[in-house]
């Protein structure tokens, strides 16, 4: 599959997994679980048959069908069975609370909700206040009254469908941002957003082939996920594994050593972890990933280092978002400079400006904008915030970014989270950056604090490593590590040791909850 142009009138985003089939991979994997297996010739019919079965519900083209679902084939089955219909799947979050899902359902006028059986006791409580939501289909539950068994209901429908007469420009898909503040926005997708991802990242940066297995710390639900260990690999004939449960760093390494993944996937707080894990390279075996990649958060120079020092192997570490759908800057193997975000992908083109909108010159720290046809058109139902953030051509990403003279993008932190010490600006990830690198420290967030003047001084959250106490003593010792490493006026003032620092599910440090 390779991406679809603007001439094209008619296109359906369940071409990308539908096109393996045309190309002879049927009875190739496309997914591995813990216990099966299924072939992209199995997992085609899954989906036509939730295609079916949602048309059988009443559901038409445009309506939205929510999706509470775990790490399963059910997923991709709802996901581009919802698509091919012309209907439109909101995958969302797993880990929230029932009055979030009550805002989702809500927000979305969703008919209809797939919901795994271990979170449907989320839902049921809050039924009665969702007044679009008609029907709930649920995955492995027990016979609760009210919903419909996800296996009778495919079973029923028919294993052929033929797509939905749509557009490269129709709606696809939305994707509710986690967001590091306020609450979640819903991110429009269209049609030919995912190839667009496909093309310029999964071939374009990491060439990815129909050779790899993929396999994602990051859940399905998160766009970094869903491109990770979904359309990515179905877009190249490539195969996924797909693990439901909670992702610790044993879980994860167990998951590599059985199924030996050619990539590996996840967040800067879950290398950490891994990192910390006694003996890990010593009881697990990762000699089959040939690529790591990272995103959601920026990674610390000394975690890249350290784990190629340990497990031999490059962390490509990029910046995306869910509006732009995937990584639009980014390390490149062979390439990589630890501590920076990396380059371009292909396909996008990006601006650093200052706060009159001129653009930054090299070394400077301006705002990042970028532009890149899988970005979102609009927020649903979030009008003032759709015209802050799409611009035009360009989408406001909220970050702070310096480029050096290679082209290289070096992230400064969010827009909101930049301060202003001595009427000088100061990166709170640099300091977290140079805090983390001290062998007492496992984690870190600064966040400016104003002192007994009123003057905003820069405060660090740390988090130690295990057996180490916090003290008077390390404070100190921590303030003048931090000075001896970066400009010495940007040391944190105070500093905090705390038992973990707030993050999103996607594990970003909400910093605005420190702020608080």
């Amino acid at each position: 599959m390779r991406a679809i142009t603007h001439r094209t009138d008619h296109y359906n985003a369940s071409a990308v997994l539908d096109h393996n089939l045309a190309e002879g991979r049927g009875d190739k994997v496309a997914i591995y679980t813990r216990d099966q297996a299924y072939t992209y010739q199995q997992l085609g019919e899954l989906a036509n048959r939730a295609g079916n079965a949602l048309k059988e519900l009443g559901v038409e083209q445009e309506q939205r069908v929510l999706m509470l679902l775990l790490d399963t084939p059910q997923f991709p089955a709802t996901f581009f069975g919802a698509i091919k219909i012309g209907a439109v799947p909101i995958p969302t979050n797993t880990v929230m609370q029932s009055a979030d899902y009550a805002y989702f359902l809500n927000d979305s006028r969703a008919r209809v909700a797939v919901v795994s059986g271990p979170l449907y006791k989320l839902i049921e409580p809050i039924r009665a206040t969702c007044k679009y939501l008609k029907q709930v289909i649920v995955v492995d539950g027990d016979d609760a009254p009210g919903v419909i068994d996800w296996q009778t209901w495919v079973d029923a429908a028919s294993p052929s469908l033929d797509p939905a007469d749509t557009s490269p420009d129709d709606i696809a898909f939305w994707l509710y941002s986690s967001g590091s503040t306020g609450f979640p926005k819903g991110a429009v997708h269209l049609q030919h957003d995912i190839a667009f991802t496909v093309e310029n990242y999964a071939r374009g940066v990491i060439h990815m082939t129909e050779n790899d297995l993929c396999f994602s710390g990051s859940k399905l639900f998160h766009a970094y996920g869903l491109g990770n260990n979904m359309t990515f690999p179905y877009g190249v004939g490539a195969s996924s594994v797909l693990f439901p449960g909670r992702p610790t760093p044993d879980a994860l390494f167990g998951i590599i050593t059985r199924f030996h993944p050619t990539l590996f996937f996840s967040v800067p707080t879950m290398y950490a972890a891994m990192l910390a894990a006694p003996e890990a390279e010593k009881k697990y075996d990762l000699s089959s990933v040939r690529l790591c990649v990272s995103a959601a958060e920026a990674l610390p120079a000394e975690i890249y280092r350290q784990w190629k020092e340990k497990f031999g192997v490059e962390i490509l570490d990029g910046i995306g978002s869910t509006e732009m759908l995937h990584i639009f800057i980014s390390n490149y193997p062979g390439r990589v400079r630890a501590g920076s975000s990396g380059q371009l992908v292909p396909g996008y083109t990006a601006r650093l400006t200052d706060e009159n909108g001129r653009e930054v010159p090299a070394g400077e720290i301006g705002d990042l904008l970028i532009s890149g046809d899988s970005a979102a058109p609009f927020y649903w139902n979030k009008h003032e915030k759709s015209k802050y953030t799409m611009r035009g051509e360009w989408m406001f990403t909220g970050d702070k970014y310096h480029m050096d003279a290679d082209g290289y993008f070096w992230y400064d932190g969010r827009s909101d989270d930049m301060l202003k010490v001595g009427g000088a600006w100061v990166s709170p990830i640099e300091v977290e950056s140079a805090l983390i690198e001290h062998p007492a420290v496992l984690e870190s967030a600064v966040v400016g604090t104003k002192d007994e003047a009123g003057l905003v001084k820069a405060k660090a959250f740390v988090v130690l490593q295990e057996g180490v106490k916090g003290s008077p003593e390390l404070v100190k010792e921590l303030q003048e590590f931090v000075k001896a490493r970066i400009a010495p006026y940007k040391y944190p003032r105070m500093i905090e040791f705390v038992p973990d620092l707030p993050k999103t599910v996607t594990g970003k440090i909400q910093r605005y909850k420190l702020r608080q």
